[in-house]
């Protein structure tokens, strides 16, 4: 078995940290873990998000396993995006620390604004 270690500088585990801690990954992932999406859902549900980055987030969520893309024979033609088993193993640890953000932002907000305060 390989060990990784994120503190050494060449560490692909490093690589793997920014692509599950970048907001827009995080929040697709989340997105995702209600169920396989279009889209155009996803879009919908993503708010502030680019068409560019909406598809960029996709295709690199895609390319390391984590999302699947399934053609739709519709008409016109679609497709729905779903998490894989290892993106699924990613919903705990997400979820746990987008709970924390949205818990602990005021908390934030109050800190930076006392040191804008102080730095003034």
């Amino acid at each position: 078995m390989v060990h990784y270690d994120v503190f050494l500088a060449d560490c692909p585990a490093r690589t793997t940290l920014e692509l599950v801690s970048d907001t827009w990954s995080v929040v697709v992932v989340i997105a995702l873990g209600r169920g396989p999406a279009r889209y155009s859902e996803l879009r919908e549900k993503v708010g502030g998000i680019s068409k560019k980055m909406l598809t960029q987030t996709l295709r690199r969520l895609g390319d390391n396993g984590l999302v699947e893309r399934r053609a739709l024979a519709t008409a016109p033609p679609g497709a729905e995006y779903r998490l894989t088993d290892l993106g699924r193993s990613l919903l705990e640890p997400l979820c746990g620390l987008s709970r924390w953000a949205e818990d602990n932002t005021g908390a934030l907000l109050d800190a930076r604004a006392a040191g804008a305060v102080r730095s003034a």
